[in-house]
């Protein structure tokens, strides 16, 4: 056993750490009962071994300070002081669960106790900490946030953009490296040329150290020392804390990778064994002390059992909920024009969007590659980082999902930020945050975190830029429940979107098409808020609806055009909103009109125009005098030769056509 360094140890504070470290392990072993029983279902992640880990850091932390924990959470939430009754409850999915029972045994939240949940995604936790981290950075706040994470994590690239980006923006936070030797069966010598993980972290120049993760001493000794240092600094820090699990990853590994006495060995100098045994040659532990610790535990696992037992399922009824947040802003109101316009382009008036709402908001600031001193990729953002500083306007390196996530941490505590994913293409680097962490975390923390941000990003063809940079993605992002989805294709929304969009609680996408950068037209000089949550109706008419949206609207009022010559008139709906889709317009319209056609860049097999499609096939089936028509893209990768690319994406002619083919005069 270590010395206790500058750590006083008396007989409280001995009783303390063993009652922590008992409770977490008494509470796995109960747990791991209730899982052979089938009262606790799914993955399952215990933490035998490791409990000196959570039990020396979580101690010394302040009610303000934060943790993100991984799948393996139950200790970091009982020594958070999560109440065991909550906590078993969740793992029953109860609905007094302290996820609402909406997470399981990997997603504890707590908003009461700072307590921002496990992830299942491996290393999906950091960047969310770095964001968390960053919001305390820009606010002043001096709380800490902490990250507690295995060493399997560190293969993934969400680690060091995360590492990068804390040292590189100078971010409160604790890095916890839980590493307990195995990626849940891969020795972590088969997985890493570089096992010294704490070095991986200093290369970054992070200040880091490695602990006993079995002495709970050390730990707390090293978890005071790394504390005080962020504070006084506001800067990272990093433990590597050895240590070992005793139980299998999960309760459906077989645990073939390692021998039974393997496990014997390290059972033998387990965290609780080895303070106990010095506690009592150092006299502060005295006999019946354990006895009586464990009685008392075994009382609160009885009740917290009872307590889940008892507890009420949610209703089915109540399935939809916390998916969005529950309470909504009020629908903007629309200044009064003041009849003074002004001329611009889509690209000004997405930039004065931005732009005022950093004059309107401290909170709001911007972030993305290259949107600084280069003004952005499509130019939108240039002049502002003059205008309000490099903390407010801040360039990334090349990590989209290591930033996207601090986005969505700092979201999470009340800043605002946008973020700007240079093209549609480089948002799949962050599909994992965007998809796992900023849709869901309302649903998995029962309604207690939201995450309003604003993600914006170039998508569509047409600028020759060839299959990798010529994507239209929005259809997919459309398809993830917990996201709200737009794509401005007037100034207009371009320039009054984004105000709505910054006031929403929930995760906003802003698709913004690369061809209507360039298209300029005239503003009423008085900006105000545009409503994200109707589609417009761009030209009226009888005959047939054209259905569309982005960078398609002026190819299909272009094509109503051509169909008003021949008498035909096209009523043109643009979605705007491409999620959640506004029912009551387009039904409303093809029930008039009688004749649909949907106008869509993305490629038609699983694409939103088939969702269109379907949706009007339910709801104006006995209406419809034809067939809804689809214009899509063609089922190839964007080429670059201008010719190819035209023939590959929806132009007039063929809208015209496909309206003429629903009119039967094709």
């Amino acid at each position: 056993m270590s010395r206790p360094d500058k750590i006083r140890l008396s007989r409280e504070h001995v009783l303390e750490m063993l009652a922590s470290m008992l409770r977490i392990r008494k509470f796995e072993d109960k747990c791991a009962e209730l899982y052979t029983r089938e009262k606790i279902r799914g993955f399952l992640h215990l933490y035998d071994g490791e409990e000196a880990i959570a039990a020396g850091v979580v101690r010394h932390l302040a009610p303000e300070d934060r943790i993100v924990a991984t799948y393996r959470e139950h200790g970091h939430a009982l020594a958070r002081g999560v109440p065991m009754p909550a906590v078993m409850a969740e793992m029953y999915g109860k609905a007094a669960g302290c996820s609402g029972g909406r997470g399981g045994s990997m997603h504890l939240f707590d908003a009461a106790r700072n307590f921002y949940g496990g992830n299942a995604i491996v290393g999906g936790g950091l960047p969310l900490a770095g964001g968390l981290a960053l919001a305390d950075a820009m606010t002043g706040s001096g709380a800490v946030t902490v990250c507690f994470f295995g060493e399997g994590a560190v293969a993934e690239g969400e680690f060091h953009e995360t590492m990068n980006l804390a040292q590189l923006w100078k971010v409160p936070v604790l890095f916890v490296c839980e590493n307990n030797g195995y990626a849940m069966g891969t020795a972590l010598s088969r997985s890493e040329a570089e096992t010294d993980i704490h070095a991986k972290a200093a290369s970054y120049g992070i200040p880091s150290e490695v602990v006993d993760g079995m002495d709970v001493v050390a730990v707390e000794t090293a978890a005071r020392r790394a504390l005080a240092a962020i504070r006084e600094s506001a800067h990272p820090y990093f433990l590597e804390c050895r240590t070992y699990r005793f139980r299998a990853h999960s309760m459906f590994d077989a645990q073939l990778y390692r021998d039974k006495d393997e496990v014997e060995t390290w059972r033998k100098k387990g965290p609780i064994v080895r303070f106990r045994d010095w506690a009592q040659s150092a006299g502060l532990l005295h006999d019946g002390d354990m006895a009586a610790l464990e009685a008392q535990i075994d009382a609160e696992i009885a009740e917290a059992v009872d307590f889940a037992e008892g507890a009420d399922w949610e209703p089915v009824e109540d399935l939809a909920r916390h998916v969005m947040a529950e309470e909504r802003p009020a629908p903007p109101e629309t200044p009064e024009p003041s009849g003074q316009t002004v001329e611009m382009t889509y690209r000004e008036a997405v930039k004065q969007a931005i732009r005022d709402a950093m004059l309107r908001d401290d909170r709001v600031f911007l972030m993305g590659e290259d949107v600084g001193a280069y003004g952005g990729c499509y130019a939108v953002t240039k002049g502002l980082m003059a205008e309000f500083g490099e903390d407010r306007i801040r360039d990334t390196p090349l990590s989209e999902s290591g930033f996207t996530g601090f986005g969505i941490g700092a979201s999470a505590v009340g800043m605002r930020p946008i973020v700007e994913l240079m093209t549609v293409n480089f948002s799949l680097l962050a599909l994992d945050q965007i998809m796992n962490t900023a849709a869901t975390l309302r649903h998995m923390s029962g309604g207690q975190f939201g995450v309003p941000l604003v993600i914006r990003m170039a998508t569509g063809a047409g600028k020759q830029l060839a299959a990798q940079h010529s994507h239209s993605l929005e259809g997919w992002y459309a398809h993830i429940p917990g996201l709200k989805v737009l794509a401005p294709a007037t100034l207009e929304d371009a320039r009054g979107m984004l105000w709505t969009a910054l006031e929403d609680p929930d995760p906003v996408l802003i698709f913004e098409n690369v061809m209507l950068y360039n298209r300029s037209g005239v503003l009423d000089t008085v900006a105000g808020p545009v409503d994200i949550d109707r589609a417009a109706i761009r030209r009226p008419g009888r005959d047939v609806t054209l259905i569309t949206y982005g960078g398609s609207l002026y190819k299909t009022l272009e094509a109503a055009e051509v169909l008003s010559t021949e008498g035909i008139e096209a009523e043109v709906i643009d979605l705007r909103v491409l999620r959640p889709l506004d029912d009551a317009t387009i039904m409303a319209s093809v029930g008039r009109t009688r004749r649909a056609v949907v106008v869509d860049e993305g490629w038609r097999t699983g694409s939103l125009s088939a969702e269109v499609s379907a949706r009007i096939t339910e709801q104006v089936f006995w209406r419809l005098d034809a067939p809804v028509g689809r214009v899509c893209s063609a089922e190839v990768p964007i080429p670059y030769p201008k010719h190819l690319e035209d023939a590959a994406i929806p132009q007039v002619p063929a809208i015209v056509a496909a309206a003429r083919a629903a009119l039967g005069k094709g």
